[in-house]
């Protein structure tokens, strides 16, 4: 799966209070690890010392152009070996976020030991997309919003298949330059539903965003049907008998 479980918040906040504070974005949570354990939380200062080999994104061309900079935040899950097992951005601008992902998940780890051996762990990591030039005159007021007019945002191709009696759930994906769903959050809908939700969405085809005629990641809000037992059993006997 490319994001991380979203439907077990609530075990996240418990897991993660007073450890992290992730504002502007709803934290989502941990998949369950091998044996049914929850992963470790562990901060980003205490992660950081385990990471063995850190790749680091490079800028997109078109970010640069565009005077598109600033921060993106991803929540990481990684292995008891230390592999990057799941990645999802919680923050930052769609272009600057694909470059992200692409790096996070090449990331390594050493094993993260506790008591009982080594264990999954859930981090977040800031990846900073800075400028520097000397014209700093030239920077447009808002370049996020000049190139927003200028793109023109993804297209469904294939999806939103009805599979009867169905609830949808509303998800915000980023696609990458193929039109490829690359990351997934739900915004809205049942969170029994929000992993078919996800899965379902990775099976749609998608015209990807144009900047003229150059594909470019973006983000894309859907509607995605998930089949719901209650509405079904309300279809086949509506008087409840």
């Amino acid at each position: 799966m490319i994001s991380l479980a979203f439907q077990r918040r609530t075990a996240w906040a418990s897991l993660a209070a007073g450890l992290l504070c992730l504002a502007g974005a709803a934290p989502l949570l941990a998949q369950t690890a091998a044996g049914g354990h929850p992963p470790v939380v562990v901060g980003r200062r205490e992660a950081t010392r385990l990471l063995v080999n850190q790749v680091a994104p490079e800028y997109p061309p078109l970010a640069r152009v565009n005077y598109i900079q600033g921060q993106v935040r991803v929540e990481v899950l990684v292995s008891r070996e230390g592999r990057v097992a799941q990645a999802h951005v919680l923050q930052g601008h769609p272009l600057l976020a694909a470059a992200a992902l692409r790096a996070v998940r090449r990331w390594l780890y050493r094993p993260f030991v506790t008591a009982s051996g080594p264990a999954t762990f859930l981090t977040t990591v800031n990846l900073k997309f800075i400028l520097r030039s000397k014209k700093l005159d030239q920077v447009p007021l808002q370049p996020e919003a000049d190139l927003r007019r200028q793109v023109k945002p993804p297209e469904v191709l294939t999806g939103r298949v009805d599979p009867g009696c169905a609830s949808s759930v509303h998800l915000r994906v980023l696609l990458n330059d193929d039109g490829q769903v690359i990351d997934t959050q739900p915004l809205k809908g049942s969170p029994s539903q929000f992993e078919e939700a996800q899965k379902a969405v990775e099976q749609w085809t998608f015209h990807p965003a144009r900047w003229g005629t150059l594909p470019v990641p973006w983000y894309l809000e859907v509607d995605v049907p998930v089949a719901d037992p209650a509405v079904c059993t309300t279809a086949a006997d509506p008087e409840g008998q």
